[in-house]
């Protein structure tokens, strides 16, 4: 199958049966979904949830987290993995905002990755989802559902499947893609025993070709 083939099947798919998918972190605003990004590192979207209701409440603003403790910060993140480190992000992250960008999360992904703890997969979510950027977060579930489907081709690298997709993937869907595959890659896709009798892309996927011509 042609890659423009694949492509092509794949979001017209998505676009007939997923016309709406986002991000499963809860937040109301964009200091919130900055917060909750930060903690998903290497942490599942249901602690985050689970432990953010109270951290929001606590800490509302960015002013109120910059003038905390790391101490504080830490006793509402603590079942979260590394919550040392998170409760210094979240901290330094906080007073940068006020600082250097007048208490605005930044659009571009160059800024955005100047603030404590966002790296380019969280620089690239904020923008997408606050901005609608076409800006591509390869995280573990993107990384391997690109890679199985065939959407990418030895992709060593988040960076080097981001730069796959994005070269792909018309700009205008490049923000719900990123949701599409996150959310195929949590609940049909998965690491391990993928539920591809259940999967609607299958037809388009390399994976499962692979597999149907060994049988």
């Amino acid at each position: 199958m042609r890659k423009a083939q694949r492509y092509k099947g794949i979001i017209n798919y998505f676009l007939e049966h997923r016309p709406v998918a986002e991000t499963e972190l809860i937040y109301t605003n964009p200091f919130e979904l900055i917060i909750a990004v930060i903690l998903s590192a290497q942490c599942t979207d249901k602690r985050v949830n689970a432990i953010s209701p109270g951290l929001f409440r606590r800490f509302p603003a960015a002013v109120d987290m910059a003038a905390a403790s790391y101490a504080d910060i830490y006793e509402y993140i603590k079942s979260c993995s590394y919550p040392n480190n998170k409760a210094k992000y979240l901290r330094e992250m906080s007073a940068m905002l006020i600082s250097e960008f007048d208490n605005t999360i930044p659009s571009d992904t160059r800024e955005l990755q100047k603030l404590p703890g966002v790296g380019r997969k969280t620089a690239n979510v904020i923008a997408s989802v606050i901005y609608n950027k076409p800006a591509m977060a390869v995280d573990t579930h993107v990384f391997r559902v690109a890679a199985r489907t065939g959407l990418t081709e030895k992709a060593g690298t988040p960076l080097a499947a981001e730069k796959q997709l994005t070269h792909n993937i018309p700009g205008k869907y490049i923000p719900i893609a990123h949701h599409w595959l996150i959310l195929h890659g949590r609940y049909v896709c998965r690491a391990k025993n993928p539920l591809c009798s259940e999967c609607g892309i299958s037809k388009y996927c390399r994976y499962y070709s692979d597999i149907y011509k060994k049988k």
